[in-house]
C-alpha cells in the first residue's frame, strides 16, 4: 500500500466526519491523463481537504517550510503532506515562480494530476481574486485539461488560516473539464495568457459564488 493510500484510509474518515464534504462533480476529473485541478483558496486546510476527496492522486507545490520542521511535529508535517502529494519549492527566491511552473510541467508529463491555486495564496476576506497566469502557461505547454474547482466554506471552520479547524460542513464543486488546444504554442503571448486565465477564474467564481476582485490577493494584502 501506497503512502498515499494508507494516509487516504486511516485519515479519509477521521476528515469526513470532521468536516463532512459534499463532492460535487467528482466524476468530472479525467480518470487517466495529465489534469490541472484549479481552485480558490480559502484557508490551510483546503490543501488537506482536494486530496482526499479525489479518487487519484494530487500533486501540488507547497512552501518547503511545512517540511523541515524540528521535532515530532515537523516529521509528522512533513510525513502527511509528502505522502498527501505536496511538493516543497522555495517560493520566496527569485526563481520561485520559474520552479514552481517546472515542477508542475513535470508533473503533468508524466500523466499525473497538478493542483494549482491560480490566485497564489490564500484570500484575505473571502472573496476571488485575480489569477496568476501560471494557469494559463501550464495548460498551453502541456496540453492538459484544467477541471476548474471551488472550496467552499473551509474558511469558516479555520478563520485567517490559522489555529485547529472546528468541525463543520464543507462543500467542494468541480467543473467541466476546460481545454485551450486553439491556443497551442501561444504560451508566451501574454494577451493568450491572461484571457486563458480569466476564463478558468471566471468558472471558479461560478463555482464557489465568490465576489470577484480583478486584483492580485498579494496587493490587497499588502495595502
Amino acid at each position: 500500500m501506497s503512502r498515499f493510500a494508507l494516509i487516504k484510509a486511516v485519515l479519509g474518515p477521521i476528515m469526513r466526519l470532521m468536516f463532512r464534504p459534499q463532492v460535487e462533480g467528482a466524476e468530472r476529473i479525467p480518470g487517466e491523463g495529465p489534469v490541472i485541478l484549479a481552485g480558490n483558496h480559502l484557508t490551510f486546510i483546503d490543501s488537506m481537504i482536494l486530496p482526499l476527496v479525489c479518487d487519484r492522486q494530487v500533486f501540488f507545490i507547497g512552501k518547503d517550510e511545512y517540511v523541515t520542521g524540528k521535532g515530532f511535529k515537523g516529521r509528522l508535517m512533513a510525513w502527511f503532506f509528502t505522502g498527501v502529494g505536496m511538493i516543497p519549492v522555495d517560493r520566496d527566491g527569485g526563481r520561485g515562480g520559474v520552479a514552481a511552473l517546472m515542477t508542475g510541467r513535470r508533473v503533468l508529463e508524466e500523466n499525473k494530476i497538478f493542483g494549482i491555486y491560480p490566485e497564489g495564496t490564500r484570500s484575505p476576506d473571502g472573496r476571488l481574486y485575480r489569477g496568476r497566469t501560471g494557469i494559463a502557461r501550464l495548460t498551453l505547454m502541456t496540453g492538459a485539461p484544467v477541471v476548474p474547482f471551488a472550496m467552499i466554506g473551509t474558511d469558516k471552520l479555520q478563520p485567517g488560516g490559522s489555529g485547529l479547524p472546528r468541525p463543520g460542513r464543507v462543500t467542494v464543486r468541480f467543473g467541466e473539464p476546460m481545454e485551450f488546444s486553439r491556443y497551442e504554442g501561444m504560451d508566451r503571448d501574454r494577451y493568450v495568457l491572461r484571457a486563458v486565465t480569466d476564463s478558468v477564474m471566471a468558472e471558479v467564481m461560478r463555482l464557489s459564488g465568490q465576489e470577484y476582485v480583478d486584483m492580485y490577493a498579494t496587493k490587497a494584502k499588502a495595502a
